[in-house]
Parts: structure tokens; C-alpha cells; sequence
């Protein structure tokens, strides 16, 4: 199935905000690290990128459209403007902890205001554009599973490496369990950078790429594009001195992860859902490390031999989902935003 001429406008609109500002950021990324200026805030807030791009497009292409909740998009998209001015700054005026203490504040803050633009918007608008959550019982075993199957890839990856016994000492700490009593509150006070992408993934861009690719061509197509979206960050955050092998398993880990996700929101149609699961993934992370520093996910080291092993166990335990019936129905009956 094509693109209607004015889908095609959102697309581009959406395409120049989602992937063109975070590759011209890149430039400036290439930059910061040759000086080596920490590129936190950039990582920040390309996350917002994605969401800002479908609402821009449905401003501008959709500005008829009286459902559109308009304050909420506004506010999103200045938001996001705020976040890359913030990053450009941090270039021209490095100081680390003044600017990356400045976009976790904006964050914080654009959390907090973003609840309330959102749910000050009518029902019957933030129904239109897939704010409101649904399904509650379906939506709560697809967090429940992601991770109950997040933790058993730890305990494989752990069992693997002969580290069991780490594992157990991580589950014993008390520092553990404060941390992840916390996640809860957290997530509602920066939400706001996990919506941004998911939005934008899984809202628009998911079911679009289904309509034209089919239900399970166009998830693979999605986590292909999402990995090549975090180039940048990959080269110049993730793992400097080895990016492409850093890429390749980004690779990896957004098709693989990508099936999940897609498939929790098709199961749901709840996009908080996708939301939830993605902010869960990256903030477990010093949690199954015992890393709680503030750089626990930049400057690593990828090599090529790990990369087989991580395939296999994603996609043995994310990747089955292809074979979930969600991605047996009918293209005809996939829930995609109208045009407008």
C-alpha cells in the first residue's frame, strides 16, 4: 500500500526533525569529542527528536484538524528546540556539570509541565493522536514479561560469562533494591525523553512502515532505521574507539528489541506501554552492572566477538515474537493514524 501525497508531507517533515537534526548534531558531536567535551546533553535530547517531528508534521500538514492537541505538541516542540539549544551551548561554552545539570532540570521540568499539558487536553483529542492508555490487563503482562525476559538474558549473559555468583551479589545489595523502588517515581519525572522516541518509533513510524512493508517487514525495516538513527551517539558517546562495531550491534539490539516493542503495542495499542518498557531497558542498566555512575554507558569498548553471542541470545528471546499472532493479522486491519 503507498503514501498518500499527504502522508508523504509528514513523512519528509518528520524525516528532516527526527534523522536530519541528530546527524547535523553529529557534526557537533565529531567536534566535542575530538576536544573531549562531555556529550551527555546531546544524548538527551535527540531523545526528544522523533516525537517533535510527528508533531510538527501534523501541525503544519493536519493544521485543520481540530482534534489535534495543540498545546501539548507546542509546548513538546519548544521543549525540544530548548534541549538543542542546550546542546549547542555545551559546545560553545563546555562546562559539564553546568549543562548536563541544565538539560536534567529541562528534562525534569518538561516531564512535570508535559503531564499537565497532556492531560489538560480533551479526551476526545488525546484519544485522536494516541495519548490516552487502554487495555490495562494486556498492557501489564507485556511489562510484566519484558521483564521477567529481561532478567533471564541477564542470568544467561551472567551463566555464560561464569558470573553467577556477581549476579547474586548485585540482588543482595540494598543499593539494588532502593533503585529499583525508585524506577516507578522516576519514570514520571522524565518521561518525557522516553515518549519522545517511542512516539515517534512505535506511534508514527511503526505502523507506517507496516502499511507499505507488511506487519512484520515494516518492524524490521524500524529497527534497522532506529539503529542508524543512534549513529552519532554510537560514534561519539556509546563507544568512541570502536563505532562500528558499536553500530553493528545497535543493529542488533533495535531489531531484536524492536520486535518486542512492536509487538507489545500491537498486542495493546497503548503507547505508553512501549514508553514504559524502553525506560525500563536503559534504567536497569546500572542496575544488572552495579554501575551507578553517570557514565556507565558511554566510553565502552564493543568488539566484533561479542557481537554473534548477543545476536543469538536477543534474538532466541526478542525476536520470537515474529512468530506472535499479532504479527499474523491483515494489513487492512493494522490501527495507523489517519491523514489527518
Amino acid at each position: 500500500m503507498k503514501f498518500s501525497n499527504m502522508e508523504k508531507k509528514r513523512l519528509i517533515i518528520y524525516a528532516l526533525i527526527a534523522f536530519a537534526v541528530p546527524y547535523l548534531m553529529g557534526i557537533l558531536m565529531w567536534y566535542g569529542n575530538s576536544k573531549g567535551i562531555d556529550l551527555s546533553v546531546f544524548v538527551n535530547a535527540q531523545m526528544l527528536y522523533p516525537a517533535a517531528g510527528v508533531m510538527l508534521g501534523a501541525l503544519i500538514v493536519c493544521r485543520g484538524d481540530e482534534l489535534i492537541p495543540k498545546r501539548f505538541f507546542v509546548f513538546y516542540i519548544v521543549l525540544a528546540v530548548a534541549a538543542a539549544v542546550l546542546s549547542i551551548a555545551s559546545i560553545v561554552m563546555p562546562s559539564d556539570m553546568l549543562w548536563m545539570g541544565g538539560v536534567q532540570i529541562l528534562l525534569v521540568l518538561g516531564s512535570i509541565l508535559g503531564w499537565m499539558f497532556m492531560l489538560t487536553e480533551k479526551k476526545e483529542k488525546r484519544e485522536a493522536y494516541g495519548l490516552r492508555a487502554k487495555h490495562a490487563k494486556s498492557s501489564v503482562f507485556c511489562v510484566a514479561l519484558f521483564i521477567g525476559l529481561y532478567l533471564l538474558r541477564t542470568v544467561i549473559a551472567y551463566a555464560a560469562g561464569g558470573e553467577l555468583g556477581t549476579m547474586g551479589d548485585i540482588f543482595s545489595s540494598a543499593t539494588t533494591w532502593i533503585t529499583i523502588a525508585v524506577l516507578p517515581i522516576n519514570f514520571f519525572l522524565v518521561f518525557i525523553a522516553f515518549f519522545g522516541e517511542e512516539y515517534g518509533w512505535r506511534y508514527y513510524l511503526q505502523p507506517m512502515l507496516q502499511k507499505r512493508f507488511g506487519l512484520r517487514g515494516g518492524v524490521i525495516i524500524l529497527g534497522i532505521v532506529w539503529g542508524l538513527w543512534h549513529l552519532p551517539v554510537n560514534f561519539f558517546y556509546y563507544s568512541p574507539g570502536t563505532g562500528l562495531q558499536s553500530a553493528a550491534g545497535q543493529q542488533i539490539t533495535c531489531i531484536t528489541l524492536g520486535i518486542f516493542f512492536a509487538y507489545a503495542y500491537m498486542k495493546t495499542q497503548n503507547i505508553w506501554v512501549p514508553v514504559i518498557l524502553h525506560y525500563l531497558n536503559n534504567n536497569l542498566v546500572p542496575v544488572i552492572t552495579a554501575d551507578y555512575s553517570m557514565d556507565v554507558l558511554q566510553n565502552n569498548e564493543v568488539t566484533w566477538g561479542s557481537l554473534l553471542p548477543a545476536l543469538l541470545l536477543n534474538g532466541i528471546i526478542f525476536g520470537v515474537f515474529l512468530a506472535a499472532k499479532e504479527f499474523r493479522k491483515k494489513e487492512e486491519n493494522l490501527n495507523y493514524e489517519s491523514e489527518c
